[in-house]
């Protein structure tokens, strides 16, 4: 380990010419060489530490910042509350937001960014103290909702998860001045939630605006959808995801209006309902009550007229092998359809996990995509194959010790209990950005040293000593 240097930081900053070097080596090379001074719990200011505000942190040299985060009255407030057991919880108010909510934290970090154009990347970990995969709108403030809240407080100044090379190098840190990072930390079925879905019996439907809705079981007897849009790569960016019934075996039609069709089976009886939506620009539904129009098993459905007024449903007779079909007229306005020519039929059902337009097609399918649960959603294009239904990784999702093999996979951001020195090292020499939290002395150093010491007392003399020494990038 570099020997500590002589002299203390004065307002952050080594005073030494060999400091200088090392900080000036580490900020030309990639993210992942450099080290960066951390705090833990940094919304609790001087309440169990001595760590001022978060603008002081940043100030004095700070590029780290962790804020636990709860969804407790999302519905209500529109956001998540900063606190640690407890919206409010161990909160330290003096110079730093008098509201506990979390937009006008990260708004905190954007200004003081905003205002230092060149200071090497901010990393805000956000802890998930709640599970926010019951949250099952974005509405309710579910992941969909936490991305969106990412992206309009920090715009362009966000480095997205997705913006990191998968194959090349790590970026520079002076490639990276300016920027914020995201990282997701906390509930561990959350962040697996946020890297892929699972479910069953999946159907899919895209028009000619590119527009796609998805739909499955979950396994258990909920219906879930997704909403998003196919792009000019062949990829699909998927919007929305949320619970909209119970049921089974579900499908879905969607015209070029924007307007759909569902059809499912009940769980526990062999009857057929179907739900009309409103597909927004933002990948928001507007749904329908749900109404009964047959019984039967396995439905599926398709618009067959070029206006997307009429449809066509084939279901399966609950009894036999033999098909049957409906004939529908969609009322937009009513939200509902009208059925009519119930009636045997030598056709096939539809291929519901299959829809084109033009020469766009999207196909959704279930497997392990390598330590991923088999029932993980996946979905194939004319153009890629084998992507995850999922959000948009703005977020970076953390790697912890004694995360199942899922949330390593592809991981960047490692943490661990600074007494955990043989995981951090193991991480460092990996190559990942490793936290070491509860950081709270000289002797929970590595070689290397973790990424981000995150400590209760970033102004202390030993933990001055230490981060200069070992080059700490501002």
């Amino acid at each position: 380990m570099i020997a500590a240097a002589s002299t203390l930081l004065t307002g952050g900053r080594a005073a030494t010419a060999e400091t200088a070097e090392a900080r000036t080596t580490t900020a030309d090379g990639p993210l992942t060489s450099a080290v960066f001074r951390a705090t833990h719990n940094s919304y609790s200011g001087n309440l169990g530490g001595a760590r001022s505000s978060i603008a002081s942190q940043l100030d004095q040299g700070v590029r780290f910042v962790e804020l636990d985060i709860h969804d407790n009255g999302y519905a209500t407030s529109r956001d998540y509350a900063v606190g640690h057991d407890s919206p409010g919880d161990e909160v330290d108010h003096a110079g730093n937001p008098a509201s506990n909510l979390l937009r006008d934290w990260l708004g905190v970090v954007n200004s003081w960014s905003e205002r230092h154009p060149d200071a090497a990347p901010i990393v805000v970990a956000l802890d998930l103290k709640d599970d926010l995969t019951d949250n099952t709108s974005y509405a309710a403030g579910n992941l969909a909702a936490l991305n969106d809240e990412l992206t309009s407080v920090f715009g362009a100044r966000l480095y997205r998860a997705e913006e990191y090379p998968a194959t090349a190098g790590a970026p520079s840190v002076d490639a990276l001045r300016g920027r914020v990072l995201a990282v997701i930390s906390g509930h561990g079925g959350t962040r697996a939630a946020y890297k892929r879905d699972t479910g069953h019996d999946p159907a899919v439907a895209i028009n000619g605006r590119g527009q796609v809705v998805e739909v499955h079981g979950s396994g258990g007897g909920d219906l879930w959808y997704w909403t998003g849009r196919y792009g000019s790569d062949g990829r699909v960016t998927w919007l929305r995801h949320g619970r909209y019934d119970s049921g089974v075996t579900p499908a879905v039609a969607l015209n070029d209006n924007g307007d759909l069709v569902e059809v499912h089976q009940s769980q526990s009886a062999t009857t057929l309902w179907y739900r009309v939506g409103r597909l927004s620009a933002n990948g928001e539904i507007t749904w329908s009550a749900s109404r009964k129009y047959d019984d039967g098993v396995l439905p599926t459905i398709r618009f067959t007229d070029p206006a997307g007024t009429r449809l066509r449903e084939i279901h399966r007779s609950q009894s036999s092998s033999q098909n049957w079909e409906w004939s529908g007229v969609l009322d937009v306005g009513a939200m509902a359809v009208t059925w009519s020519g119930n009636a045997k039929t030598a056709d096939p059902r539809f291929d519901k996990a299959t829809s084109t337009s033009g020469t766009s097609r999207v196909r959704v399918w279930t497997g392990a995509d390598g330590p991923t649960p088999g029932q993980t959603l996946r979905v194939d294009t004319d153009r890629v194959a084998g992507e995850r239904v999922r959000y948009p990784q703005v977020a970076f999702d953390e790697f912890q010790k004694g995360d199942s093999a899922e949330l390593q996979q592809g991981a960047l951001f490692y943490a661990a209990p600074a007494g955990e020195k043989a995981f951090v090292t193991a991480a460092r020499q990996a190559g990942k950005l490793a936290r070491a939290w509860g950081f709270d002395s000289a002797g929970d150093a590595t070689d290397p040293l973790a990424s981000y010491p995150a400590t209760d007392r970033p102004f202390d003399g030993w933990y001055r000593d230490l981060l200069t020494a070992s080059g700490a990038v501002e």
